[in-house]
């Protein structure tokens, strides 16, 4: 009865190889209800029940537990995996060992088979193998009692350019892991005493002979009933690559942003202030870099153009680019410049920012009036220019791409003839006197006219006349 009521499973074979009892729990571990189903001889059960070793290694004939308790064997926790042989898919896994009765003469008397079903534990131990070599982050375990390597994954292998029978059933010695560790002596004292290692930043050399920066750490774990330690790594040389070539990246920007010889800022975007400008800023407006760190343009009134600001502020929110745009700057001590304002939007330390630079044009501003000024001294008696003097005054005076004259169609009969007068060079007195008309008369013709050819001055129509044959003809 208390045989019967065991946990472990049971079986009483005879020196005829003929199964003479079995428990239910021995039964049930092998899916069956009653002896006849598992089989009266060693032999029918051996018909109907395959029995392989956890490497799928099948057992012949002599190697079956029943077979070598028989022949009078004693042994100790034999583990196979047990199925019946009519359903090949439905397993367990058992634990067996024998116990051999003699009588007085020392004679084997009872044979006994006591098993355990220890499936759970070794589904348990699959899972766990088959999560560990599936983890892509490198690990390997070690037997605390000799530190042998027993278990290593294949993430691992590749972060150390190993093969695996290089470490595996190895000494961890074989790697010496702990060699280029900021404090090593304490990291071997941990291991040794079977406690957590700590998250460790260490160097470890490669098979290859090279050299890896990583993060290590330790737990304590069981493996097959085994005190066993796991190592895990992070491998930081990808990040400390990265890292470096960010650096170089930003060193550079900075060379290039100090030594650009065009003023320029870097603003934060959303809130539009200033974190950097470089030296030709400095000396172009006037403002020292401690005045504009943390202020925005307006603080300091920069722009001269608050229309030219508005366009800027929507074109970089709206676009993230500014192109080209002429605005008038004003500098610290107040005097104007014009400036070509060119910006695109940019990450800097994970925050949004505006790069912006700021063409100084006042020279060229100043050349063109001057420029403009002579051609309107000069246009402003035309009569003695030839039509192509003229018509090259004019290009330079209003590019073609920039000229909106209105047809001339939409000119009165009374305007075209004021026109004709004008890029003959009569004053509006003396067109009045040819006309037999007053001056204010003349002077309405002429306001009419230039509103409709979209020109402003006196010299945009001579130019405008004589590109339509209206002045005189050249000699």
């Amino acid at each position: 009865m208390i045989i019967a009521g065991l946990s472990e499973g049971v079986m009483i074979i005879e020196n005829d190889q003929t199964i003479a009892w079995a428990n239910d729990a021995a039964l049930a571990m092998h899916g069956v209800a009653d002896i006849r189903a598992l089989g009266l001889t060693v032999d029918e059960y051996r018909s109907r029940f395959s029995l392989r070793y956890r490497n799928n290694h099948v057992l012949e004939r002599s190697q079956y537990p029943a077979d070598r308790v028989v022949a009078g064997e004693v042994f100790v926790d034999v583990v196979v995996v047990v199925s019946p042989a009519s359903d090949p898919e439905n397993e367990w896994v058992h634990q067996i060992r024998s116990l051999v009765i003699t009588d007085k003469n020392g004679e084997p008397d009872c044979l006994v088979l006591v098993m355990a079903d220890v499936t759970e534990r070794f589904a348990a131990e699959a899972r766990f193998e088959r999560t560990f070599n599936a983890n892509p982050a490198p690990a390997f375990i070690c037997r605390l009692a000799d530190q042998i390597v027993v278990k290593v994954n294949q993430g691992f292998l590749e972060m150390m350019a190993l093969e695996k029978d290089e470490i595996l059933a190895q000494p961890i010695s074989r790697i010496d892991i702990f060699a280029d560790a900021p404090d090593p002596e304490m990291l071997a004292e941990r291991l040794n005493e079977g406690r957590t290692v700590p998250q460790t930043e260490l160097v470890v050399r490669t098979g290859d002979g090279g050299r890896k920066l990583v993060i290590m750490a330790g737990q304590p774990m069981e493996v097959g009933e085994e005190d066993c330690m796991l190592f895990t790594f992070a491998d930081l040389d990808a990040r400390e690559k990265a890292e470096s070539a960010l650096r170089q990246s930003e060193e550079r920007f900075a060379k290039a942003f100090q030594l650009s010889p065009v003023a320029t800022a870097l603003m934060k975007l959303n809130e539009g202030t200033f974190l950097d400008v470089n030296a030709a800023f400095t000396t172009q407006f006037g403002f020292g870099e401690a005045e504009l760190i943390g202020r925005r343009p307006r603080d300091i009134e920069l722009w001269g153009d608050p229309d030219a600001r508005q366009e800027f502020e929507t074109k970089i929110v709206q676009t993230g680019t500014v192109a080209s745009l002429e605005a008038s700057m004003t500098c610290r001590n107040k005097n104007e410049l014009y400036c070509i304002v060119s910006a695109e939007t940019v990450t800097i330390a994970d925050s949004k920012c505006i790069l912006a630079t700021f063409l100084d044009i006042s020279e060229r501003k100043r050349t063109e009036r001057e420029l403009m000024q002579a051609i309107d001294a000069a246009m402003a008696d035309a009569s003695w220019l030839s039509k192509g003097i003229i018509e090259k005054l004019g290009s330079l005076r209003r590019p073609a791409a920039q000229s909106k004259a209105s047809p001339i169609k939409d000119l009165t009969v009374r305007e075209r003839e004021v026109l004709v007068l004008i890029c003959e060079g009569l004053t509006d007195a003396n067109i009045a006197k040819r006309l037999s008309v007053s001056l204010n008369t003349v002077r309405n013709h002429v306001a009419s006219l230039y509103r409709k050819l979209g020109i402003h001055r006196r010299s945009e129509a001579v130019i405008f006349g004589r590109k339509h044959n209206l002045g005189p003809k050249d000699e």
